[in-house]
């Protein structure tokens, strides 16, 4: 990431010679990924033309590889152009690659132009890469030009489907005369007859800056004396690289150096690289000579480096500030390149939509968008709300990824990436880097959250209403309203998940607050323990994310990793993640007596223990308890696989585990439609046996036939993040209820009814000793907990104690949800592509709520987000509201399908076969039932252990104990 003003110097001091396509750096640099994007697909179509695997998407064959080459500079380098690393007389080792142009490998009698990629290492830390071509200009003005050609001759092998791409689609993409322009470009520089790659001259063609010197073009020719090439057998494929062979064995190959400086943008343009710096105009002038010294590159050796110089990833961006590119073209390499090696190299992924689910996504998603005006998707037929579903997810995808984080623009240079830590391959980094091995940063702790929706923010309403108002007329539990169809684990559970996925820093408490004022007549409020009573509620501020250029500050960091990666269980950093283990560096997890071990303030130790109470204690211990199974299983399966292996296999396992139970049992169960529980299964495993949910899938979104973790990662317009939208439906607080009764689950004795209070923070681990693990599990499974809905909040968290502050947890939700510039219910709604509301009889079908919302609110479009989801009617069966719904079908498969440990690397070579098997064949039963053997015949049959138990009926003492 950028540090703050850093790209407003750089466009300072660069704009001198350069213009940015769009008018600025970051409108091109959206540009410039999206061109990257389509060249990884140029791969994939040269892949299928070429065969076997995939290759660089130009330069995809290299008759010559050599690592021992040798960059000298002139011992009389003129003074203005020592700059750097270019200093008289200095030396330094070289790695060359001499290639083919074309991205389809192919015999090197075909027409063509060559390359050049040098690679000059300065010291540890510092290289240059240096990329030419045997042509003094390139056949493209512009980046937008050089990917069309690209497409349009993309996986063209026959003369006849070449000339469809030049004659055809490149008009199409670019127009008539820059077409026969860059067909004219080719033609001229793939007529030139080649007999030897050491006879070639070979231009950088687009310019990089010369420290002070200015903008130069730089170019490699052969030295004066290199003897020329015998005549070559053209019939021979490899004839350049059998010409190269014999000639290095005899003698070494050297090229001359040579930098042509720039005059003015009319002879020496910069952002132009169509057009030649002509000799006469500025002379090519010797700065050093590229040895690459006599060998047998047919020796193992050689072999070897050629190998090794194949999985490089060479990048005209690989450099110094001093010698950084200029122009366009050279602008968008750095993007398309990276993101080109990472394809080539199996750090990032393509999916590919077949032809026919692109012709008919238009026509069939525009029919079920008008049909949606007249019928919701909830109530049509399972198989059309089904492909509905499939098609606003496509929507979603497409229109609501917003990535926030503050990206370089212009691009800077830096060092040649470092090699990925090998185990990171197989394991989860403590803090969710290298997920994604192609940007190590993605979804790591402290990445800024996403957004589904533009934010909106405004200072101005900031109390308008009144937050307290708000919470006291529309969110106060009245009286508690159960959801009968589930039970208090499913309320622990979202709990145990959010605390997975999502934490927003804050200050410490008294070091930088929000205050909100009371309404007149609200009485006092006391913010902290035997405080003074004030007329503001207090409460600690977020620690935002600094942007440049000004902008609010509303971006904001997660503490967690973005990743299903279990870190509730296992912490979000190394130190932590050890900590928590078995001493000595046993690969299970600390428990005493079966339960979490203590820590000094009385909460336990774990991976995260904030707003901690029993329900969650409940959880955590359990799959404490499930990791050190796994491990105890893996051990007697593979003896001699090391602890550490076995911990971080563990947690794949788990972490893989608690994805699919929230997948395929929770989501089902809290939203109870055929509907639902059938498009989750498909996530997770396909689409149920059934000709015609599969034949609905090839024809329209063929990806889907499998399950997720059958699949590729795919993060689809936006690197993968949660997002503050994500963040804000997750606001389920209503769930929780105030008061618990906790029995015995052999005779349903009643043991004690208790108050929330008396089960959280740090009482509530003495509770669940006291209580037992399989009691607390059978008082929850047969306990309701609140319905998702207005005037629902539980109480307890309306005067909750956390870190030394009293807060309102109602009035939290709303601060921060308008703070963070989340549109207000009406914009949200909106922006998830559903009808707006013209009043507040539209959101309820309360009279009560109405006349409340209007007593609150001056408009419907002032409604807040939270307010209006826990207003709005839920479809039948469905436990929150469809606009909610929206943002979790978008990012309830994105948590899957970004995730290389749930896609490409969820296998038997990374988890074990033991492994895979564990999460295919669990569930939360499963789980339940490994730990509580007991509790066999308590859970429900034919549903998850998220819906209502069977409740014991109390007998003896204890039934005279319940009527006491």
């Amino acid at each position: 990431m950028a540090e703050p003003g850093q790209d407003e110097q750089h466009t300072r001091h660069h704009r001198r010679y350069e213009r940015y396509d769009g008018g600025s750096p970051e409108a091109e640099r959206l540009v410039f990924e999206r061109l990257a994007r389509e060249l990884t697909r140029v791969q994939v179509r040269n892949r299928r033309a070429g065969g076997g695997g995939l290759a660089r998407a130009f330069h995809a064959k290299a008759p010559v590889a050599v690592e021992n080459a040798r960059l000298r500079f002139r011992d009389d380098l003129p003074p203005a152009l020592c700059v750097g690393f270019a200093q008289p007389g200095a030396e330094y080792p070289a790695t060359v690659r001499l290639s083919n142009a074309s991205g389809i490998r192919q015999g090197d009698g075909s027409p063509d132009l060559r390359g050049a990629a040098v690679r000059v290492r300065v010291s540890e830390g510092e290289s240059h890469d240096l990329l030419a071509t045997s042509h003094p200009v390139s056949h493209a003005r512009d980046a937008r030009e050089f990917v069309a050609f690209a497409k349009a001759i993309a996986g063209a092998r026959s003369p006849l489907r070449k000339a469809f791409g030049l004659f055809v689609k490149l008009p199409l993409a670019v127009g008539p005369g820059p077409a026969v322009r860059m067909v004219r470009n080719i033609r001229a520089a793939t007529r030139h007859t080649v007999d030897s790659l050491a006879n070639e001259t070979y231009w950088s063609r687009g310019a990089i800056l010369w420290g002070g010197a200015g903008p130069v073009r730089y170019l490699l020719r052969p030295a004066p004396g290199s003897p020329p090439a015998a005549a070559p057998d053209r019939g021979d494929p490899e004839f350049l690289r059998r010409e190269f062979t014999q000639r290095l064995a005899r003698t070494d190959v050297v090229f001359e150096v040579c930098v042509q400086r720039y005059v003015d943008e009319r002879h020496t343009p910069v952002e132009d690289a169509s057009v030649e710096w002509r000799e006469a105009v500025t002379p090519a002038l010797p700065v050093g000579t590229l040895t690459l010294p006599r060998q047998e590159l047919g020796s193992a050796a050689a072999r070897a480096a050629a190998r090794r110089i194949e999985d490089l990833a060479f990048n005209p961006w690989y450099t110094t500030d001093e010698f950084r590119p200029l122009g366009n073209i050279n602008r968008a390499r750095k993007a398309a390149y990276q993101a080109g090696s990472a394809h080539r190299l199996g750090l990032r992924f393509v999916t590919e939509e077949p032809l026919r689910n692109r012709l008919l996504a238009r026509p069939v998603g525009a029919a079920l968008a008008l049909l949606n005006r007249y019928v919701p998707w909830h109530r049509l037929p399972v198989s059309l709300s089904l492909l509905n579903l499939v098609f606003l997810r496509k929507v979603l995808r497409r229109l609501n990824l917003i990535d926030t984080e503050v990206r370089e623009a212009p691009p800077r240079a830096q060092p040649v990436p470092g090699p990925i830590p090998e185990r990171l391959r197989t394991e989860r980094s403590y803090d969710g880097t290298y997920n994604d091995l192609s940007e190590p940063g993605m979804g790591a702790v402290g990445s800024a959250f996403g957004r589904n929706l533009k934010p909106d923010y405004r200072p101005d309403l900031f109390d308008v209403p009144n937050p307290v108002t708000v919470s006291r007329e529309l969110l106060y539990r009245e009286s508690f309203v159960p959801a009968t169809s589930l039970n208090v684990i499913a309320a622990a559970w979202i709990q145990f998940q959010v605390h997975d996925w999502v934490n927003h820093r804050r200050h410490k408490t008294g070091d930088r607050g929000v205050e909100v004022p009371l309404p007149p007549g609200s009485g006092p409020w006391f913010n902290t323990p035997g405080g003074p009573a004030e007329n503001v509620m207090r409460f600690a501020e977020n620690e935002g994310l600094d942007q440049p250029g000004g902008r609010p500050p509303i971006l904001f960091g997660n503490s967690a990793s973005h990743w299903w990666d279990g870190s509730e269980v296992y912490g979000a950093d190394e130190q932590t993640a050890r900590f928590l283990r078995e001493p000595g560096g046993g690969a299970g997890l600390r428990l005493e007596n079966g339960h979490l071990p203590g820590g000094p303030n009385g909460t336990p130790l774990t991976g995260f223990n904030d707003s901690w109470w029993m329900g969650l204690s409940t959880l955590h211990t359990l799959f404490a308890r499930e990791h050190n199974a796994v491990c105890a299983a893996l051990r007697a399966e593979y003896p001699s696989m090391t602890e550490e292996r076995i911990h971080h296999t563990a947690r794949l396992v788990v972490s893989a585990l608690i994805a699919k139970i929230h997948t395929v049992e929770w989501t089902p169960a809290i939203l109870g439609t055929e509907t639902i529980d059938i498009a989750l299964r498909t996530n997770w495993q396909g689409p149920p046996k059934s000709w015609l949910s599969e034949l609905g899938l090839w024809l329209f979104e063929a990806h889907s036939l499998t399950g997720i973790p059958k699949t590729l990662p795919d993060h689809h317009t936006a690197p993968y993040s949660l997002t503050e939208d994500f963040v804000t439906v997750y606001r389920l607080h209503p769930l929780i209820p105030d008061d618990f009764e906790l029995r015995e689950h052999s005779f349903g004795q009643r043991l004690e009814t208790v108050g929330f209070q008396d089960i959280q923070g740090a009482v509530a681990e003495t509770r669940i000793r006291k209580t037992g693990l399989a009691n607390a599990l059978y008082s929850f499974g047969i306990a309701h907990p609140g319905a998702i809905t207005l005037h629902n909040f539980p109480r307890s968290l309306q005067r909750f104690e956390r870190d030394g502050e009293i807060i309102d947890l109602s009035v939290v939700d709303l601060v921060r949800t308008r703070r963070r510039g989340v549109p207000r219910y009406n914009d949200f709604r909106a922006g998830l592509h559903k009808k707006r509301l013209r009043s507040f009889e539209e959101l309820s079908k309360n009279p009560e709520t109405v006349a409340r919302l209007k007593d609150v609110y001056r408009s419907v479009d002032e409604v807040d987000t939270v307010v209006g989801l826990f207003a709005e009617n839920p479809p039948t069966g469905f436990g929150f509201s469809d606009t909610a719904f929206r943002v979790f079908i978008l990012m309830a498969s994105r948590r899957l399908q970004s995730d290389r440990f749930l896609t490409v690397d969820y296998r038997p070579e990374v988890y074990t076969p033991l492994g895979i098997d564990w999460v295919e064949k669990g569930g939360m039963n499963s789980v339940i039932l490994r730990h509580c053997p007991e509790l066999a015949a308590l859970l429900p049959r034919g549903a998850s252990a998220f819906a209502p138990w069977r409740t014991v009926r109390p007998t003896g003492n204890g039934g005279l104990s319940d009527k006491s």
